[in-house]
């Protein structure tokens, strides 16, 4: 299947329908077997790209730059030192100037209307490589992480534990209600997702039979899952409430009884990293036969070439 999106930004899965999604994930797979084989791309040739940081990565930085000079394109890593952005020049200006320079533009930082801007007035395709609201390309990797795992999408039970107003857990949401996944958040009342949110995406459920659950009840919720998710505690910048968090999160621990809860013996964990072991989740899931967060973090590369291939040239067949 051919699908046209060249010039089109990647800033949040809300603007991309089912289909969409689901080719980003099937030429994900395709380029990762073409790497595997051992075949060096150059669907990106000639391509220069720029990585805006505002906030440090291991995956999200290594995975773009890995991604782009598999496929002969350009990476130049610009972090908060390197540039002006926002401070002695405006988003809106260094955008201007970045899209006369470069193909494409990757953003890493706190707010999404900075990568909104960025898409905006750059007039070349901007990725959303994490804001304070959304974590897309992570969602992809996950994603492609479940079909591996599970063959497929559609129908699969996935439950998110821990704090569920945070970017994963809004991002996950998102796509799971758009590919056919249930969607269950189980955190205490006073981490819930906005009610808005919900809505929202309720408002993609169309011929799918998927839902939507929030609930604080863990082993209620559990049982029979396919995927137990879960992130840190604290994102970045939350640091100073760190304390309180573990207080009211350690009940949702990710822990040998909570898997054994589920009654299913294929149920995979999945963590986006990097984990606080022996908070969110135990050292012994984490590390045991249920876990799948490496192929996860490889997935990172696959999935976000995938984004920069199908966004940067055309006529992909």
């Amino acid at each position: 299947m051919s699908m046209d999106l060249k010039g089109k930004s990647f800033l949040t899965l809300k603007d991309f329908s089912r289909s969409e999604i689901q080719y980003l994930l099937d030429l994900a797979l395709r380029l990762k077997q073409k790497k595997n084989s051992g075949t060096r791309g150059k669907l990106l040739e000639g391509k220069n790209i720029a990585l805006i940081f505002e906030k440090p990565s291991t995956r999200t930085r290594c995975a773009f730059t890995v991604a782009a000079v598999d496929e002969g394109a350009h990476p130049e890593y610009l972090g908060v030192q390197d540039i002006q952005l926002g401070h002695k020049e405006s988003v809106e200006d260094t955008a201007r100037v970045l899209g006369r320079m470069f193909d494409g533009i990757l953003f890493r930082g706190f707010s999404q209307s900075t990568v909104e801007k960025l898409s905006k007035y750059s007039q070349v395709p901007v990725w959303n490589g994490l804001t304070d609201e959304y974590h897309p390309t992570q969602v992809l990797a996950d994603f492609l992480t479940i079909m591996e795992h599970k063959g497929g999408l559609q129908g699969q039970k996935f439950v998110y534990v821990g704090d569920g107003r945070n970017n994963m857990a809004r991002s996950l949401m998102i796509g799971s209600v758009k590919m056919g996944l249930d969607f269950t958040i189980v955190a205490p009342k006073e981490l819930w997702p906005l009610q808005e949110w919900i809505e929202e995406c309720q408002s993609y459920i169309q011929e799918q039979r998927n839902q939507i659950i929030i609930t604080d009840q863990i082993h209620t919720e559990v049982l029979e899952a396919d995927i137990i998710y879960t992130d840190v505690w604290c994102s970045m910048g939350e640091e100073d409430k760190a304390a309180e968090r573990i207080k009211l999160l350690q009940p949702y621990q990710v822990n040998k009884e909570m898997i054994e809860a589920t009654g299913n013996e294929e149920v995979i964990f999945m963590h986006c990293l990097p984990a606080v072991k022996g908070n969110e989740v135990t050292t012994e899931v984490f590390e045991g036969k249920h876990s799948v967060v490496f192929d996860q973090a490889e997935n990172r590369m696959h999935t976000i070439k995938a984004v920069l291939v199908a966004t940067l040239i055309e006529n992909l067949s």
